[in-house]
């Protein structure tokens, strides 16, 4: 993963005030797999750790429209019905294991203020990563579900309490025949969410 040292994708993402406030982890070959039986455990055992809150109730009107659109559409793609309480148990699981992906990366950050324009900072940063990955062929999925372990993340990496989890993204070249990449979500229209001012 040297390769991305030189990116400038990376290298020039913007961020407030320039403070670059991005702590970027990435895990391959055994730390991956010690670090996914880890949270496949802390997981199972109820044991989660969010840095931030997060709570899928929380969206509403068009937003909770999307999400429950991309969730059905989801499961779908992958035979599982709706009541299927155990294929849903397995799919959660494959979130810890990566999806396969042989690397994973987890973007933490320092804490200053509310975190709003440090957690957007991030965005930036991952978003580089993203597009950086994809011009090199590379499939990836940002997960929120690996920021919600952060305490296991963190002592498994051995990084600082003061540093949060936001959250992770596996990598690799993707899979073209996985039945989880037989659909693209769509988006709604740029007029929905633009508005221009003359």
């Amino acid at each position: 993963m040297s390769s991305f040292s030189g990116d400038k994708n990376l290298k020039y993402t913007p961020s407030n005030c320039n403070t670059q406030p991005w702590d970027v982890h990435i895990v391959s070959g055994a730390k991956k797999e010690e670090l996914s039986k880890a949270l496949i455990y802390a997981f199972e055992k109820g044991q989660s750790s969010l840095d931030f809150t997060f709570d899928i109730n929380d969206y509403f009107d068009r937003y909770a429209e999307r999400q429950k659109e991309q969730g059905k559409t989801y499961y779908e793609s992958l035979g599982i019905a709706r009541g299927d309480q155990e294929g849903r148990q397995r799919v959660a699981l494959r979130n810890f294991e990566f999806f396969n992906a042989p690397h994973a990366a987890f973007l933490f950050m320092p804490s200053f203020g509310d975190n709003v324009r440090v957690a957007s900072d991030i965005g930036m940063y991952a978003q580089s990563f993203l597009l950086s990955l994809t011009s090199r062929g590379i499939g990836s999925i940002p997960q929120t579900r690996l920021g919600m372990f952060a305490d296991t993340v963190r002592q498994v990496l051995g990084v600082s309490d003061d540093m949060k989890l936001l959250f992770g993204i596996s990598f690799g070249y993707p899979d073209k025949e996985a039945r989880a990449n037989s659909f693209r979500m769509g988006r709604d229209p740029i007029e929905s969410n633009v508005t221009f001012h003359d």
